[in-house]
């Protein structure tokens, strides 16, 4: 056999189809199999995106995604939230209407010693009488509807007493005589507030603020004297 013969006669290439090399088949074959499973896959995400949509889900923030680097997609909740009214006490009066007290008890000069403390915390005052009727255990503070601003600081004497009852006076006022000359404000001073201090009594953070009582017995009546005010 010559050489040209022993040249022709060796092995050419394997062809595939269409006079391919089969390594292109393979090629060809992987990347339509690539391609079906880049579909499906389209379509489980078309699918899911679907269904959060209708559950109100919203995508996360670019970027965030998974430990697996599945997308995360956060779930908006709305939480209603009730409104709370804030309750605050009244703003301190101490000034618009003369306030006067009347011993309403059974300790002999409670009413001056009262009336010193709460000239000393600021609020106008008169001369302290006694009570007509009979006396309480609670005290009870009464403001004139005539006065303007009496029903403001007959409710501040109120919360600095411990929080009081506030009423408009009644007609008479109920004191020896039915005098009150022009004060706006009637302390009736019953005997759970008798011989205490505005310190002692106050429900009012703002009575805190108020200058120091005086020694109970400054200014008082001798109560062997008079054993009512």
């Amino acid at each position: 056999m010559s050489n040209d013969e022993q040249i022709g006669s060796r092995r050419t290439p394997r062809q595939g189809v269409g006079s391919s090399p089969v390594g292109s088949g393979l090629t060809i074959a992987l990347a339509a199999v690539a391609l079906i499973a880049g579909f499906f896959i389209l379509q489980d995400l078309n699918g899911d995106a679907s269904t959060n949509s209708g559950s109100g889900a919203t995508p996360a923030a670019a970027g965030d995604v998974d430990a697996d680097g599945s997308p995360v997609i956060s779930v908006g909740v709305t939480t209603p939230v009730d409104t709370i009214p804030v309750v605050t006490d009244p703003p301190r009066t101490t000034t618009g209407a003369t306030v006067i007290v009347a011993n309403a008890n059974t300790v002999g000069g409670s009413a001056g010693q009262m009336t010193s403390a709460l000239e000393f915390g600021g609020y106008t005052t008169a001369t302290p009488v006694n009570a007509s009727g009979a006396n309480l255990e609670q005290s009870i503070v009464y403001y004139a509807e005539s006065v303007a601003g009496a029903q403001a600081v007959a409710e501040s004497v109120a919360l600095d007493l411990g929080g009081l009852d506030v009423l408009t006076l009644p007609t008479p006022p109920p004191v020896d005589g039915a005098d009150i000359g022009d004060a706006g404000v009637v302390v009736m001073l019953g005997d759970a507030q008798a011989g205490q201090t505005i310190a002692d009594l106050s429900s009012a953070p703002a009575a805190a603020d108020a200058p120091a009582a005086p020694d109970p017995s400054a200014g008082d009546a001798d109560p062997a004297s008079d054993p009512e005010e």
